[in-house]
């Protein structure tokens, strides 16, 4: 009972302290610097770079919204295919900008699906394996990532490198243990239900999909941030993933405050702090505001049609 008690207070306190600590950063960098040197480096972003960032956006997107037509085809179960592109975009625009991709994204299925037929256990079925294959995708990434190309992390948070090794090790340990029970079979009871691992050929496109959007993802904030010495996308990835790891853990949504601290940390001192928080505003605004508008757009524009049908 109390090592239950405190696994529930131990997420919450580390989310606290990421925050505390990212506003300590944010605080530390920008004190020196105004509003102005904020839309000077606004300026410097030129048309080259926002085409590849709304490039690597719609990739995203497009790789990101063909997740439920594999976990339907797992499940046995038919829906028109635009349908579920669909649902899959509009989920995933709303929920990586809110937050709570469990809440927010198993509701959004239930909606749409819902009134297309779909029964509520394969929705849920749906939206679990599409969370679960969120974190597989990262681990993959993750594990991949620090095993070949570690990052070394500035003070105070200078972890050394070997220790990233094996935190990559452990995670790749565990996507291929979830890959073994799913090529053996392997059933889980877990608070009296059955749990069934899907096929390692599903598990592994599934991971692919979810693996390429951060890759598309990385690959914006990389296309703006300004060049600076001994620049590649590989070591950037790095540090993208430990800022978006940070910003995860932390609980808030969308990873405000959180990711752009630690972007802003672990980027090389070189580059002039306000150029990188300007980079990181207009990522915000094409990865996520522009997606979220279109989806919100992409509702109304349904719910209405749906009424004006249901009238006549």
């Amino acid at each position: 009972m109390n090592r239950a008690r405190s696994l529930r207070w131990l997420y919450p306190t580390v989310g606290f302290l990421l925050l505390v600590f990212s506003l300590h950063l944010l605080h530390r960098e920008l004190a020196r610097y105004n509003l102005n040197d904020l839309v000077h480096s606004l300026s410097l972003i030129g048309g080259r770079q926002l085409a590849s960032a709304f490039g690597f956006t719609f990739l995203g997107y497009l790789v990101i919204s063909s997740h439920d037509l594999i976990a339907f085809r797992h499940l046995n179960h038919y829906l028109d295919s635009k349908r579920i592109i669909f649902t899959t975009f509009v989920t995933y625009a709303v929920s990586n900008t809110t937050g709570f991709t469990l809440l927010i994204g198993g509701g959004i299925r239930y909606r749409f699906y819902s009134l297309w037929g779909v029964p509520t256990r394969i929705i849920a079925k749906i939206t679990a394996m599409g969370n679960l294959t969120f974190w597989l995708g990262l681990l993959t990434l993750s594990g991949i990532t620090f095993v070949v190309n570690p990052v070394e992390l500035p003070s105070p948070l200078n972890i050394q490198i070997s220790i990233l090794r094996y935190l990559g090790i452990m995670a790749l340990i565990l996507v291929g243990t979830y890959l073994y029970f799913g090529w053996r079979r392997k059933r889980l009871k877990i608070k009296g239900r059955i749990v069934c691992f899907p096929k390692p050929t599903t598990s592994i496109w599934q991971i692919a999909i979810f693996s390429l959007d951060w890759v598309f993802a990385a690959a914006i904030l990389y296309s703006l941030i300004p060049a600076y010495p001994n620049q590649t996308y590989l070591s950037f990835f790095s540090i993208y993933l430990l800022s978006m790891s940070a910003s995860i853990m932390s609980n808030i949504p969308g990873g405000i405050g959180v990711f752009e601290s630690f972007m802003i940390f672990l980027l090389p001192d070189s580059i002039f702090t306000p150029n990188i928080l300007g980079s990181l505003l207009v990522y915000r605004s094409i990865r996520f505001l522009l997606p979220l508008a279109m989806a919100l757009l992409l509702i109304c524009i349904f719910e209405l049609y749906r009424r004006l049908n249901a009238t006549r």
